[in-house]
């Protein structure tokens, strides 16, 4: 059960990890489609990845912010800092909280672990304390806190597609670990404190300005410079790659819904947001490859099997990922559908203008 649209003209948003992928196409498509909504971001600015993407991604929302109604105000700063989460909620009072700040990347974690539980523990945990003391002293308090979670808490499920009926108790990596805590700890506090709390989780999310860890930006990136790309467990994975754009609109759609209580009496929700449609990993780069020579960052006559090493599969990583988007479609109307050539091609176009 969902309870009534909220309107957020006029409301505060906070969005956390603001600069990061999903954050800045969050924050650009709320400033473009809600009437004089105020949107806190913060992010760490970290350099996890290259910075100037980010610089870039928030460059676009300043530009924006200038022909809007809505507004913009940045903080920089990590969501681990209690004090500074906590000065966010007291300055701004938000209504509606989107936790996207997080340490992603499978293989990262692996070699990096105090990253994550630094953000993705003790990070979520500070914006769910915030989001518990916002009702302190009569004040409404947060009406919906939407947080990212992660198809990586399926693990090496063999039953396909997804659901989020399905048991996610066997994490194959550090990263997927934090993502189904963060799960656990939003339903605690959800059940203890009333805080209407819905769960995302994202399907290997890609497009224009994306991350570079992403395996579509890294293999631009390698033969760009000439390089060989490495094909992992031989080529025989299957990804449900999910456009940006629609994984905002799916944000977007259920932030204005909080739960209801359910049959325990808790306020909490749980969605899949993929394509619904695995990829064979080959045939995702023989795309990847006839967009780039399209676009002209390859040349066309561009030796692309001479660049393809095929290797075993990597620690952490499963074959397929795939999810059911039933239940969003069912509550929302709404599903994914941008093909993976259509996306991959603005990617190309993209990729082209802007190392140009």
């Amino acid at each position: 059960m969902l309870a009534k649209n909220l309107d957020l003209c006029g409301k505060t948003i906070l969005v956390t990890g603001a600069a990061g992928f999903i954050g800045a196409n969050l924050s650009l498509a709320l400033l473009k489609d809600v009437e004089n909504v105020r949107i806190i971001g913060i992010d760490n600015m970290n350099d996890y990845y290259d910075v100037s993407l980010k610089d870039f991604r928030l460059n676009q929302i300043k530009e924006l912010e200038k022909t809007v109604s809505g507004s913009f105000v940045f903080v920089k700063g990590s969501i681990a800092d209690r004090k500074c989460v906590d000065g966010i909620f007291a300055a701004y009072e938000p209504c509606v909280v989107i936790n996207l700040a997080a340490q992603a990347g499978v293989r990262y974690s692996i070699e990096n672990p105090d990253a994550y539980v630094e953000s993705n523990l003790i990070g979520f945990y500070n914006i769910l304390e915030a989001c518990r003391h916002s009702y302190d002293d009569g004040k409404c308090g947060v009406g919906h806190l939407v947080y990212a979670s992660s198809s990586s808490v399926y693990g090496s499920n063999k039953k396909i597609p997804y659901a989020t009926e399905d048991k996610v108790d066997n994490p194959v990596s550090l990263y997927a670990a934090t993502k189904k805590s963060n799960e656990l700890l939003a339903h605690a506090y959800s059940k203890l404190y009333g805080i209407p709390s819905t769960g995302l989780r994202f399907f290997t999310v890609y497009g224009p300005a994306g991350r570079p860890d992403m395996a579509y930006f890294g293999f631009t990136d390698k033969l760009v410079k000439n390089e060989t790309i490495r094909i992992f467990n031989y080529g025989n994975c299957k990804r449900d790659f999910t456009y940006i754009d629609d994984i905002v609109t799916g944000v977007q759609a259920v932030m204005q819904c909080a739960p209801l209580p359910n049959e325990d009496g808790v306020r909490y929700k749980i969605y899949n947001i993929g394509n619904n449609r695995p990829e064979n990993l080959l045939d995702f780069v023989g795309i990847l490859q006839e967009e780039l020579k399209a676009a002209k960052v390859l040349p066309e006559d561009y030796d692309f099997e001479a660049h393809k090493e095929f290797v075993g599969m990597q620690p952490g990583d499963v074959e397929v990922t795939y999810a059911d988007v039933s239940a969003l479609e069912q509550d929302f109307g709404f599903k994914p559908s941008t093909s993976l050539r259509d996306g991959l091609r603005k990617f190309a176009q993209w990729y082209k203008g802007f190392y140009d």
